[in-house]
């Protein structure tokens, strides 16, 4: 049913997602720079975050200024407005396309999306378990060596909630892959700064997208050889490479 699929599709986990990147470079000792997840996720409490309407109010009268955005952002962040956030900071970076903090932001807002879009499918697998466990039940029975037919019910609601796995896994892997894409857009702009190379490797990773992570780290290792972190990240390599088929 829905559990191992679930596990064939999730190569990585979004529920711990952002703890991984706003703690996992403690654990690699990383104290420079950070992603900026603190601050999307700093809420109401932060003093100077307008309201959403003031924000909109200012970002529309003045569509050329990337503080507006910027704002618009936090207001829409602190309004639990993840989508719209990430639609006012990619209008900030696209004014401010090397503003590094600026799109660290707009990576830990694609995390955030694609945490919470893991978070849904993971809810609809356990009402999927609780729902509809005739399905699982019928298929494990056989008589004459065919499964017994589920009743039509729970194959309705298995259907449904299969259907909403599916579709947050799918909007997990997007926002993962744009959250990936930004880093990269960060490392352009500061191609010898080898914090964010560990940035990089690390968003690839948790996307699943090991010859991206092994590059970054690769050029983590070529810019910083001698740093603290060097020697988990030539493990971490290893483990990585030894997951890659050889070709030919």
């Amino acid at each position: 049913m829905f559990f191992p699929r679930l596990r064939r599709q999730a190569k990585w986990v979004f529920l711990f997602l952002a703890v991984v990147f706003a703690l996992g470079f403690v654990g690699f000792g990383v104290g420079a720079g950070g992603i900026g997840l603190g601050n999307v996720f700093q809420g109401v409490a932060d003093s100077g975050i307008p309201s959403v309407g003031e924000a909109e109010k200012r970002a529309s009268e003045n569509p050329r200024d990337p503080v507006a955005f910027r704002e618009l952002a936090q207001a829409y962040q602190a309004d639990g407005r993840t989508d719209e956030a990430i639609e006012a900071l990619e209008r900030f970076a696209a004014l401010r396309p090397k503003n590094a903090d600026g799109l660290r932001e707009l990576a830990g807002l694609y995390l955030a999306k694609a945490s919470e879009a893991q978070q849904r499918a993971n809810e609809a697998n356990l009402r999927a378990a609780y729902l509809a466990p005739g399905a699982t039940f019928a298929s494990s029975i056989q008589i004459g060596g065919k499964p017994l037919d589920p009743d039509p019910i729970s194959s309705a609601v298995n259907t449904r909630l299969s259907t909403a796995v599916s579709a947050a896994l799918g909007e997990a892997q997007q926002a993962s892959a744009s959250a990936v894409s930004t880093y990269e857009r960060i490392a352009a702009a500061s191609p010898r700064d080898p914090s964010i190379q560990l940035e990089l490797a690390l968003a690839a990773e948790n996307a699943g997208d090991t010859a991206r992570a092994i590059a970054a780290y690769e050029k983590f290792l070529r810019l910083a050889p001698e740093d603290p972190t060097a020697p988990q990240v030539r493990r971490t390599l290893k483990e990585l490479r030894a997951t890659v088929t050889p070709s030919g």
